[in-house]
C-alpha cells in the first residue's frame, strides 16, 4: 500500500471522543450521550465483539450489595489487599456506586444470579466479606451492551467507527486533550479527530510478558490489549502510577485460562499442592496470595492443582457449563486432548505472564474520583485506570463517571497541532518505508522475551537495569520493522506501545527500592517492605525533555481507617529520572549493534461464510431497529434457519412485544428454534414486562414436548412472579430432571412449603438436594420440614438438609441429630452437620464443634471453624485451629480469633 499524505487525512469531530469499545468505553459513551454530548466511539476491532468482556463474564468479584456488604468494609478490604497504597476516594466510588450499576446493567438485560425470592445470590470467596455475585449466563454481556448502543435514541448521539486505532492523543498549547490521530486498520487511511474531551478506555497492557507457551497472543488477558492507552496517556503528558505493581494470575498449565477460584470456590473447588493440601493463607485478591502460590510451586510440594474431583456430579456439570462456555470455549477441547476430566483428575496449574492492569492489580493512569487524569479534559476508565482491584463493576462505574464529567465539553474548534499529527503519521506509516525490514512477530517476540527474562519477579536492580538497556536498544529495531498492509501497520504500532509499557515497568520497578504486594513487586535486593519511605504512590510522567521522571506521592489520609496503616499525606518527593545500575562484568562496553533480519511472508486468509438471501435481508433489517411487525414474517418463515435468525434479531433489537413473541417461539416445531428462544428468554428476563400476553404462551409451553422450553418457561414465570404454587407443583412430576429442579426453585419463590415437602420423595438425588436448599431459603420453613431429608439414604441429601439447619434454626432435638451426624462416615454429612450447629445453642454446639476441629477432613474442620465464628466467646476454642495444616482452616480461624480478641 501507499503512504497516504498527511493532508488527505479523514477528519472527524465530536464533543466526547471515547477510545476503546470494551467495558468502560461502552458505558462512557452511553452516559455521555445521555448527558447530551455528541459522542464518537473509536474501536480498532468491532465494538460488537471487542474488549475483554466479549469473552463473557462468569461473575462479579466486587459487588457491594446492601444487606450483604458495606461500602466502608469493601474500601478497607481493598486497602489491605493493596498494602495500604490506595486513593480511597476512588475505591469508594466503586463501593458506593456499584450496586446502582448492577441495577442499571440488569435493566439492560444483564443477568446476575438470584435466589428464588429475587435476592442477589452473593457468595463469600474472600476471607472476609461477601462480594462475589455469579453470572452463570454471563457470556452475552457484550451483546447486551451493544444492543444499548444501537438503540435509536443512542444512535442519534453516538457515532461508532470500527476498525480505527488511535495512536496518539492530541493536546493544545495549554496541555488540554483536544482529539486524537490514528489509523484505519482496514483501509490504511490516516484519521484525525477534534474533540472537547477524550476518554481512554483501552484496557490492560495484557501483551507485555510472554506466555510460557511462547504464543504471542496466548495471553491471560485479552491479547488485543497491547498497552495502547498506557502509551497514549504517557505521551500526552498524563501521570501514570503503580506501574511497578504487576498483574500476575494463577492459570491452567499450558492453557492460558483462569484457574477460576471465583467460580470453583463457591462450588467447593480449591487449590492444592501435590499432597492434596490447601496452602493459600492470604486473601485471593492480594499479591501475597500469588507469592504463596509461587513458593508452593517451586518447593518439593509442587506442582499445584485445581481440585474438583471430590465434587458431586451436579457441581462438576455446573462448573463445566461455566468454564467451558462463558470463560473459555476451547477449554473442554484442551482437557479432552490431555485425557483429563474434572471428575477423575486434578488439573495442574501454573503462573501467568506479567501484565499491567489497574482493574486486577494497581498499575494504571492516575485518575481522581471522577476519572479525570492529570491532563485537562483527558479521562481514563476501566483496566487502564489506577483504581486498584476495580474489576468489571468498577470499569462500568468509572466509565459512567468519565462520560458524565466529559459531557460538559464541546468540540474543539481550533487548529489541530501539526507537529503532533506529523509525529503520529510517522509512527504509523514508517514500516511501509522499508517493507523488507524485520517482521512484527519476530521483533515483538524478542521484546517480550526480554520482559520475561529481566522484568518479571523476582526482580533485582541488576536485571531491571539490563531491561532498560535492552528496551532502549530496541527502539531502533522497532523503527526498522517492515509492513505492507494496514493490519501489519496496526501490529507494528502495538509493538511500540508494548515497548513503552516495558520501559515504564522496568524503570518504575527500579525506582521503588522495597518489596511490596507479594509477588507483584518482589525485589531480591530490597526484600522488606518499607512503610517509612515508601507508603507512597510512585507516579511517572514524560518530562518536557522527553525523559521518564518519577515522583513519590504520599498516600492521602484515609476516609476509612485501616489497622496497620496510618498515612498522613504531606509533600511529594521528586525523584527525577531513575538511571539504571552499571551491570557490566568486564568494564565499560558499547551498546550491541542493531540486528537485522529477513522478513518472512505472512499470509492471512479469511474464509467466506455463505448466508441465505432471506437471512441477509434479516441482518440488514436488524440494523434499522425494526418493530415486531417487521420481524413477524421472518419469525414464521418456512425455513427454520431463518426463524432462528429472526429470534436472534429479536433478542438483539428488543422491540415492543418481544417477550410474548419469544415465548411463542418455545412451541416452534424446530428444536433449534425452541432452544434459541429459551436462551433468549433467560437472557432478557429482567427486562421483560410481566404482562398477561407473556404469561399465556409461557404456560402453554409447560405442556409442550421440549424440556428445555418447559424449564425456561418456569424460570421466566418465577422471576417475573407470573406463576402460582399450583402451577409450579404440577411440574414436580415432569419426566425430566432439569424441569423438576426448576419447579422446586419456583415453589421456593412462592414459599410453597407443603409442595416442597412432597418433592422430598423425588427419586432423583439432585431434586432432593434442591428441596433441602430450597427449604433453607423458603420463608416459613421450620426444622421439622427438613427431618425426612436428614434421614435420606443419600449422603449429599443428608448433608444439604443438615446445612439448612444453620439457616432455619437448630433447636432440640435436631441439634442432637446434628451432633450425631458429626460421626457419619461421609465427610459431606459431617461438614453439613457442623454448618447446622452454627444455629444451635452454644452449650450443645461449641463442645461438638471443638471436637470436630480434629476431624480428618479439612472441609469438615473448615465448616466447624465457620460455625464457631457465629458463637460468641469461642476465641480459645478457635486458637487450636490456628496451627491446622490446612490453609483455609488457619485463615478463617485467624480472622475469628482476631475479631474475638478485639
Amino acid at each position: 500500500m501507499q503512504i497516504p499524505a498527511l493532508a488527505d487525512a479523514e477528519e472527524l469531530s465530536c464533543d466526547v471522543l471515547v477510545i476503546g469499545g470494551g467495558t468502560a468505553g461502552t458505558m462512557a459513551a452511553l452516559t455521555a450521550a445521555e448527558h447530551g454530548a455528541d459522542v464518537l466511539l473509536l474501536e480498532k476491532a468491532h465494538v460488537r465483539h471487542s474488549g475483554a468482556l466479549a469473552m463473557g463474564m462468569d461473575g462479579v468479584n466486587n459487588a457491594v450489595i446492601p444487606g450483604r456488604a458495606e461500602p466502608d468494609d469493601y474500601v478497607a478490604e481493598i486497602t489491605r489487599a493493596n498494602d495500604g497504597i490506595v486513593d480511597q476516594s476512588t475505591v469508594r466510588q466503586t463501593a458506593t456506586r456499584g450496586f446502582a450499576m448492577v441495577r442499571r446493567l440488569e435493566s439492560y438485560g444483564v443477568k446476575f444470579e438470584k435466589d428464588e425470592h429475587g435476592e442477589y445470590a452473593v457468595r463469600q470467596v474472600h476471607r472476609s466479606g461477601s462480594y462475589v455475585l455469579p453470572m452463570p449466563e454471563g457470556k452475552d454481556v457484550k451483546k447486551v451492551l451493544y444492543r444499548q448502543l444501537r438503540r435509536r435514541e443512542m444512535r442519534e448521539r453516538i457515532r461508532i467507527e470500527n476498525r480505527v486505532m488511535p495512536v496518539r492523543v492530541l493536546t493544545d498549547a495549554d496541555g488540554r486533550a483536544i482529539g486524537a490521530a490514528g489509523l484505519h486498520t482496514r483501509t490504511g487511511g490516516f484519521v484525525t479527530v477534534r474533540a472537547g474531551a477524550v476518554i481512554l478506555a483501552t484496557g490492560a497492557a495484557g501483551r507485555l510478558g510472554l506466555p510460557a507457551s511462547g504464543y504471542l497472543y496466548g495471553t491471560y488477558e485479552n491479547p488485543t490489549n497491547a498497552g495502547d492507552g498506557y502509551a497514549m496517556a504517557y505521551h500526552a503528558g498524563a501521570e501514570l502510577t503503580g506501574i511497578e505493581c504487576f498483574q500476575i494470575n494463577p492459570l491452567i498449565k499450558d492453557y492460558n485460562g483462569p484457574a477460576c477460584a471465583y467460580v470453583a470456590n463457591p462450588f467447593g473447588g480449591y487449590q492444592v499442592n501435590r499432597h492434596g493440601e490447601r496452602f493459600v493463607d492470604s486473601d485471593y485478591w492480594s499479591g501475597q496470595m500469588m507469592a504463596e502460590f509461587a513458593e508452593e510451586l517451586a518447593s518439593d510440594r509442587g506442582p499445584v492443582y485445581l481440585k474438583l474431583s471430590h465434587l458431586p456430579e451436579e457441581s462438576v456439570s455446573a462448573l463445566e457449563s461455566i468454564l467451558h462456555t462463558t470463560e473459555r470455549p476451547t477449554r473442554a477441547t484442551f482437557h479432552a486432548g490431555r485425557g483429563h476430566d474434572y471428575r477423575t483428575h486434578d488439573i495442574e496449574m501454573h503462573i501467568s505472564e506479567i501484565g499491567l492492569c489497574g482493574g486486577h492489580s494497581a498499575s494504571g493512569v492516575r485518575v481522581d474520583d471522577h476519572a479525570r487524569t492529570t491532563v485537562p479534559r483527558l479521562y481514563a476508565a476501566g483496566d487502564l485506570a489506577c483504581v486498584p482491584h476495580n474489576y468489571m463493576i468498577g470499569a462500568f462505574v468509572f466509565g459512567d463517571l468519565a462520560g458524565a464529567d466529559a459531557a460538559r465539553y464541546r468540540a474543539y474548534e481550533g487548529d489541530l497541532p501539526q507537529d503532533q499529527l506529523r509525529a503520529a503519521h510517522e509512527l504509523i506509516y514508517r514500516p511501509l518505508r522499508h517493507p523488507d525490514g524485520p517482521p512484527q512477530p519476530q521483533v515483538e517476540y524478542k521484546l517480550r522475551r526480554f520482559v520475561n527474562d529481566y522484568v518479571a519477579p523476582p526482580k533485582s536492580g541488576a536485571r531491571l537495569s539490563l531491561a532498560v538497556e535492552h528496551f532502549e536498544r530496541m527502539r531502533a529495531e522497532i523503527d526498522a520493522m517492515g509492513a505492507t498492509t494496514p493490519h501489519e501497520l496496526m501490529r507494528c504500532a502495538e509493538v511500540s506501545f508494548i515497548r513503552d509499557c516495558a520501559e515504564m515497568a522496568a524503570r518504575s520497578s527500579l525506582a521503588r527500592t522495597e518489596s511490596r504486594w507479594g509477588l507483584y513487586h518482589a525485589r531480591t535486593d530490597h526484600p522488606e517492605r518499607d512503610d517509612q519511605d515508601w507508603l507512597h504512590h510512585l507516579d511517572l510522567r514524560k518530562s518536557p525533555s522527553g525523559t521518564m521522571e518519577f515522583t513519590a506521592r504520599p498516600v492521602a489520609p484515609y476516609l476509612v481507617p485501616v489497622d496497620d496503616y496510618a498515612p498522613v499525606g504531606g509533600a511529594s518527593r521528586h525523584l527525577g529520572e531513575v538511571h539504571p545500575e552499571h551491570v557490566a562484568t568486564a568494564g565499560s562496553r558499547d551498546l550491541a549493534p542493531v540486528g537485522s533480519g529477513v522478513r518472512a511472508a505472512e499470509v492471512r486468509v479469511e474464509g467466506a461464510v455463505g448466508h441465505a438471501p432471506r437471512i441477509l435481508e434479516l441482518h440488514a433489517l436488524a440494523e434499522a431497529e425494526p418493530d415486531l411487525d417487521a420481524l413477524r414474517p421472518y419469525l414464521t418463515d418456512p425455513d427454520p434457519a431463518v426463524r432462528r435468525a429472526a429470534v436472534a434479531a429479536l433478542t438483539e433489537t428488543v422491540p415492543s412485544g418481544t417477550g410474548p413473541a419469544l415465548a411463542g417461539a418455545l412451541l416452534d416445531e424446530d428444536a433449534a428454534v425452541r432452544a434459541v428462544a429459551a436462551a433468549s428468554l433467560r437472557e432478557l428476563v429482567e427486562t421483560l414486562s410481566p404482562e398477561p400476553a407473556l404469561r399465556a404462551p409461557l404456560v402453554a409451553a409447560l405442556d409442550g414436548p421440549d424440556p428445555g422450553a418447559r424449564a425456561a418457561s418456569l424460570t421466566v414465570l418465577r422471576v417475573l412472579r407470573l406463576g402460582s404454587a399450583s402451577l409450579f407443583a404440577g411440574l414436580l412430576a415432569d419426566a425430566r430432571l432439569e424441569v423438576r429442579v426448576e419447579a422446586v426453585r419456583a415453589l421456593v419463590s412462592v414459599d410453597a412449603i407443603g409442595s416442597l415437602a412432597e418433592a422430598a420423595a423425588d427419586p432423583s438425588r439432585e431434586v432432593r438436594v434442591a428441596v433441602a436448599k430450597g427449604l433453607a431459603a423458603a420463608r416459613g420453613t421450620v426444622p421439622a420440614h427438613l427431618a425426612p431429608l436428614m434421614d435420606d439414604g443419600d449422603a449429599l441429601v443428608r448433608a444439604a438438609a443438615l446445612q439448612a439447619l444453620g439457616t432455619v434454626g437448630c433447636p432440640a432435638p435436631y441439634d442432637g441429630d446434628a451432633v450425631r451426624a458429626l460421626g457419619d462416615p461421609a465427610w459431606q454429612v459431617r461438614a453439613g452437620a457442623a454448618a447446622g450447629l452454627a444455629a444451635a445453642s452454644p452449650a450443645t454446639a461449641v463442645p461438638a464443634l471443638a471436637e470436630a476441629l480434629g476431624d480428618a477432613n479439612a472441609d469438615v474442620r473448615k465448616a466447624a471453624v465457620l460455625a464457631l465464628l457465629r458463637h460468641p466467646g469461642t476465641g480459645s476454642v478457635l486458637a487450636r485451629a490456628l496451627a491446622d495444616p490446612d490453609a483455609d482452616v488457619r485463615a478463617y480461624a485467624s480472622r475469628g480469633e482476631v475479631a474475638t480478641v478485639r
